[in-house]
């Protein structure tokens, strides 16, 4: 029986993402922008209620929550082809639609007036499923929607569906941009407070690196929002098809989320995709092989977060999982795993069992690929937390002028005292910490440590 996931969209960044991941999805399964079935796509071997249901004239519509304080993303999306795919009454737009000016304690007081609303659609749609596994958020956390409606949203799930998954893909900014949203080290540190107390399970979308991977790797020097948003619907998309052709293994999410997540708190996971290819690239296919895919996987270009090297811990895997999709023989895949292992190319922790997972699933027949093999890494891997050190540092230069604060102090939550800022500071700090002694062999009684 399908285990059902709905995925909740907040924000312009979530929006445009739950966009593109839905016209892939359609792509993949062979449905049109309208919901239809294509004639040629009545094969029994995906499960495509999983993510869709099929209304009363049988036509698919996405398991999907579209939420935003601003109208203009979900205008465009319906006043796209795929205007028709989603139910309407899943899309809530605020009235005043005003949005939440890019400031996290706007969008978290603004989820919570509208909190009724928002979860009668929540309610609604859990209902309509028979066998409910779990939720996926897509938003970002720099900007105030996503990151402050989007962390009240996070909160209640958990409160309200306390025995369901919640994954999220989270957007993390370029932080090699001069940005215009000058209050983003804040946004950031408040919304992953939450990360960190109430997901399950948080795959990191780092736009530093998918620019430069854009840049490097497809030969696109500006890219687009459009192009990212496509390479992140190509990764929630891979991440997802072994639900969607289920095999013998990782066919459901806590399949998935259980052996790459050893200890509650380190649930951040990196991606890696390879082949990657843009339209203009299609020309230039080489010979893919198992080794090669899994090899690549493992080269930090083609990593989509950017973690610089540090040098005063020893970064290592905690686990890694290659979701491998294509024409693959499973004895190629233990000789690639050999090689790999006899060549050292990979440095697991210390103190439990480490080695790469491999999940493999059918390629969607109804795509044409130009590559034999493709794959893609889910890693959990301790030198995410530089990332986490960035973002503190630049909350720090920002908290220690008390810089931007007076659109905060206008909204409830900061009303008498802006202890909120700092003890969300404090739980990502903890974070860093607990990733940094993952490290190292006594991490397993370094909680014992923390508390004494």
């Amino acid at each position: 029986m399908p285990r059902e996931i709905i995925t909740v969209q907040i924000g312009q960044c979530g929006n445009q993402i739950g966009m593109e991941f839905w016209k892939q999805l359609c792509a993949e399964h062979g449905i049109s922008p309208e919901g239809i079935l294509e004639e040629n796509a009545v094969e029994g071997i995906d499960r495509k209620d999983v993510f869709f249901y099929q209304a009363d004239d049988e036509h698919y519509i996405p398991r999907a929550v579209l939420l935003d304080l601003e109208p203009r993303v979900i205008h465009s999306i319906l006043n796209s082809p795929y205007a028709k795919l989603y139910n309407h009454e899943n899309i809530y737009i605020s009235e005043h639609g005003g949005g939440a000016g890019n400031n996290w304690g706007s969008g978290y007081s603004q989820g919570e007036t509208l909190s009724e609303e928002v979860f009668d659609i929540m309610d609604r749609e859990a209902d309509n499923s028979d066998s409910l596994e779990g939720f996926i958020l897509c938003h970002s956390i720099a900007g105030g929607t996503g990151s402050g409606m989007g962390s009240f949203v996070l909160e209640k799930l958990t409160e309200r569906y306390p025995k369901k998954l919640i994954q999220t893909y989270s957007v993390f900014p370029n932080l090699n941009e001069c940005n215009d949203v000058v209050v983003q080290p804040y946004n950031s540190i408040l919304t992953l407070k939450r990360l960190t107390l109430h997901a399950d399970c948080v795959v990191v979308l780092d736009n530093t690196a998918l620019n430069r991977i854009a840049a490097e790797r497809l030969g696109i020097p500006n890219p687009t929002f459009s192009q990212i948003n496509q390479l992140v619907s190509t990764i929630i998309a891979a991440s997802t098809t072994t639900l969607r052709y289920p095999g013998y293994m990782n066919n459901d999410m806590i399949g998935l989320i259980a052996s790459l997540i050893p200890t509650p708190r380190l649930h951040f996971l990196m991606t890696g995709y390879t082949p990657l290819t843009s339209d203009a690239q299609v020309s230039s296919v080489r010979k893919t092989t198992v080794l090669d895919v899994m090899r690549r996987l493992l080269q930090p270009k083609n990593m989509m977060v950017s973690t610089p090297r540090d040098k005063h811990h020893n970064h290592c895997y905690i686990s890694i999982l290659n979701i491998i999709q294509g024409e693959v023989d499973p004895t190629q895949v233990h000789k690639s795993l050999q090689r790999i292992r006899e060549r050292k190319l990979t440095q697991f922790i210390p103190w439990g069992p480490a080695s790469i997972q491999v999940a493999l699933s059918r390629r969607p027949p109804h795509i044409q690929s130009t590559h034999r093999v493709s794959g893609l890494m889910l890693a959990n891997h301790t030198g995410i937390s530089s990332l986490f050190e960035s973002t503190c540092n630049q909350f720090d230069k920002l908290r220690k002028r008390e810089a931007f604060l007076d659109h905060f102090k206008k909204e409830k939550m900061f009303k008498d005292d802006l202890s909120e800022l700092d003890e969300s500071r404090a739980v990502v700090q903890q974070l860093v910490d607990e990733y940094v002694a993952s490290t190292k062999p006594d991490y397993i009684s370094w909680g014992e440590k923390s508390t004494s």
